[in-house]
């Protein structure tokens, strides 16, 4: 049961991440350039863009939903954890200082100025998003979660936070500690802090390709025991056949080569226990939300995402499925979609 007071302290700490983060939004399109076309003309989207009100209307449905959640108990009522004051005017600081180096390579299409580390997949190695460091470095870590959130206008954790609703379902009347649950691709490692916030018994790991954004999910997990954290390919995960009873992938597979996306696919049902749950969150696909499509093609181009093309036309159910995973459900929750699937018991 949620309290009157906590509904209020959850709409005012909304309210104001929401402003915090839209307000940079704003005022960083303001510095950068339009999105261009490799030959250096405007880009322009082949389908109509949705106007701001219909953003900020889904947007506000996302928050009901979060609270909503809350209130039928699938997880305890959210509190976001952006850092204290001085951290947050540190970040603002370090977001807009590196804006000008962000629009330089949007405007020169410029995506591989890192160093090569040995190991590491070619896809990986490259500035997803025009950011400073890509995936590589500790000052990208560190950025990494106020970059994501001022994209998405603070709804970045909410959108993950919907994974924990087929979770609870999952755990209904089973032991915690008997369970083993997988983050693939955990990066910071925000939504393990919400698995841990609500499940602290659960053992879990995340397994990630940057060992420096593993280090920054090492200072945010800290508090929590009964966690492993993993410097690991996807592709080939080093936990043994069928040793987990649930494993979650979110916002991974639209920065997958198609290839890729089916070996990964291939290899988290090999992980899974039989009668486990796969919970898929990602970016949305064509014709997932009315008038939605042009912001796909939009995000593709100005934000460097070079799989999102394919990405938006994969077609998941035949791929879990031929991976050895059944389709159980899909729902859309703002610019995400959740997807669940089982492996046969």
């Amino acid at each position: 049961m949620v309290s009157t007071l906590q509904r209020a302290l959850f709409t005012a700490r909304q309210s104001a991440r929401v402003a915090w983060f839209y307000g940079h939004y704003l005022a960083a399109q303001k510095r950068q350039e339009p999105a261009k076309t490799k030959s250096g003309e405007p880009f322009r989207t082949k389908s109509p863009l949705p106007d701001r009100s219909a953003l900020m209307a889904d947007l506000a449905g996302l928050f009901a939903r979060d609270l909503n959640n809350a209130e039928q108990g699938f997880y305890a009522v959210p509190v976001d954890h952006d850092g204290n004051l001085i951290s947050m005017l540190s970040k603002s600081r370090a977001f807009f200082s590196d804006l000008p180096e962000v629009n330089r390579r949007r405007m020169e299409r410029d995506v591989r100025d890192l160093e090569m580390e040995e190991g590491l997949p070619g896809y990986f190695t490259q500035n997803f998003h025009f950011q400073t460091g890509g995936y590589l470095t500790e000052d990208s870590a560190r950025l990494y979660d106020m970059q994501v959130e001022v994209l998405f206008t603070g709804a970045a954790n909410l959108m993950r936070r919907q994974a924990l609703v087929p979770l609870a379902e999952y755990m209904t009347d089973k032991d915690q500690r008997r369970m083993r649950l997988l983050d693939v691709a955990c990066g910071t490692g925000r939504f393990l802090r919400f698995v841990k916030k609500n499940y602290p018994r659960l053992n879990v790991t995340g397994l990630d390709l940057s060992q420096s954004y593993l280090d920054e999910a090492e200072t945010h997990l800290k508090q929590f025991s009964g966690i492993r954290l993993l410097a690991a390919n996807a592709e080939t995960m080093p936990v043994a056949d069928g040793s987990q009873n649930i494993i979650t992938a979110i916002f991974l597979f639209h920065e997958l080569p198609p290839k890729i996306r089916k070996i990964v696919a291939a290899d988290i049902a090999r992980a899974l226990k039989p009668g486990g749950r796969f919970i898929f969150v990602d970016s949305i696909q064509n014709g997932d939300a009315k008038g939605y499509d042009g912001l796909l093609e939009l995000f593709e181009a100005g934000f460097h995402e070079p799989y999102m093309s394919s990405y938006v036309k994969e077609d998941f159910i035949k791929m879990f499925g031929d991976a050895g995973l059944e389709y159980k459900s899909a729902d859309r929750a703002f610019l995400s979609k959740i997807m669940v699937f089982e492996k046969p018991d």
